[in-house]
């Protein structure tokens, strides 16, 4: 067992982390409430492409100190052995790719346009932008929407209940390459095999995320948001990644592996999780005032997120335990693909429809339930531990050879 998946004791700070998480969520809304220039201001501190904002500075720079702590842990050479096991990744990559899509698509139609459609309401539509490059005349039919002349500006009108299944969908083609590590590290999942499999998985984001989402659209090919999904990647994990690996490398020479374990670990133990708390505060404080004016359409959107989020760990925690992988590989197996890149997925839906759109709004959702509802399965990894071998079938019929 290695240095990133022993040695870390529940404290008390951490046993009580849902709690805190519900805190600070509340702290984000009420200072969006009642400081919302200050949350404005920083929420206007970004990095745009094509005129939509794909990483906000305040939140990389906490997500860095998050991350950071997380990546100094890994002992690079178990990467390159983590890399040789292939099934933990195959089972992402299937889970992730050929499962996830397909059941966001299913159940997102089926709540928001069967089950929740009186709700929303059958005739309430949404105004989005034109597809990139279609230029059609005011009153043409375009999909399931038409287009329309609004403050002088050609808008495609489409069902609201579409318009968040849009945004379902971006989320459900967008798996999570960022926030998994610290849903992995806090399951005491193996950090090497989680680093492998996010870059495994943002390398087939990159090819896989336009074509899957302009089939699941359905409204042609969706263009490839190449920079935000490089510009994302780059910021989110290479960057800590980076930091990181250098860091280690020079304090293992200068000071030896018994104080970079002894004094320098136990310095960064709280800064993963002050970090995470200290996002939430500004991810709620940027959104708050959209939750608050949208109380039941949150409700509405979210029950087939989390639906869809608990469907895909249990089927990919199934698969990792019928393959017999061992808990260390299981429990990041079936985190990465329960959780999503809310990041791209809000970027790339106010790109395509607009930050006024249905589309932006049911992303955000995302961020609301992803926090909380991963901790919950954080929790239940950790109880059932026990269901998985110390070592995979394949370590130990090799051992036996």
């Amino acid at each position: 067992m290695d240095e990133t998946t022993s040695n870390r004791k529940m404290h008390g700070f951490e046993r009580l982390l849902t709690l805190w998480v519900f805190l600070c969520m509340a702290v984000g809304v009420l200072l969006g409430r009642l400081a919302p220039e200050f949350a404005r201001t920083l929420d206007g501190i970004t990095i745009d492409v094509g005129g939509a904002p794909v990483v906000s500075i305040p939140i990389a720079i906490c997500l860095f100190f998050m991350m950071y702590p997380i990546m100094v842990k890994i002992d690079f050479t178990e990467v390159v052995a983590a890399g040789k096991s292939t099934r933990p990744v195959l089972l992402t990559l299937f889970v992730n790719w050929c499962v996830k899509p397909f059941t966001m698509f299913a159940i997102s139609t089926f709540f928001l346009g069967t089950v929740f459609l009186e709700f929303i309401g059958p005739d309430a539509t949404d105004l989005v932008k034109l597809p990139f490059g279609l230029d059609l005349p005011v009153g043409a039919n375009y999909g399931a929407g038409s287009v329309v002349l609004h403050d002088g500006v050609k808008l495609l009108e489409i069902p609201l209940w579409r318009s968040y299944l849009a945004g379902c969908i971006l989320l459900g083609v967008a798996p999570c390459t960022a926030m998994v590590l610290v849903w992995g590290y806090l399951a005491r999942g193996s950090d090497a095999h989680t680093l492998v499999m996010v870059a495994i998985n943002s390398l087939a984001m990159l090819v896989l995320y336009g074509v899957l989402g302009g089939y699941l659209l359905g409204v042609g090919s969706l263009p490839v948001p190449w920079q935000a999904l490089l510009l994302s990647i780059g910021v989110y994990v290479a960057l800590p990644l980076a930091a990181g690996f250098l860091s280690r490398k020079w304090i293992l020479a200068a000071k030896g592996e018994e104080w970079f374990k002894q004094r320098f670990l136990p310095i960064l133990t709280p800064i993963t999780i002050s970090a995470l708390l200290l996002t939430l505060v500004l991810l709620f404080s940027f959104k708050g005032d959209v939750i608050l004016e949208n109380p039941l359409t949150i409700v509405w959107i979210a029950v087939p997120l989390v639906i869809q989020t608990l469907l895909i760990f249990f089927v990919g925690y199934g698969l990792a335990r019928l393959f017999g992988l061992r808990y260390a590989d299981a429990a990041p197996t079936a985190m990465i693909g329960a959780s999503n890149h809310f990041e791209v997925a809000i970027a790339t839906a106010a790109m395509l429809f607009g930050l006024s759109s249905g589309a932006a709004l049911a992303t955000v959702v995302g961020v609301l339930i992803e926090v909380p509802l991963m901790l919950a399965l954080v929790r239940f990894c950790l109880r059932t531990k026990g269901w998985f071998p110390e070592e995979s079938a394949v370590e130990v019929k090799t051992g036996a050879a």
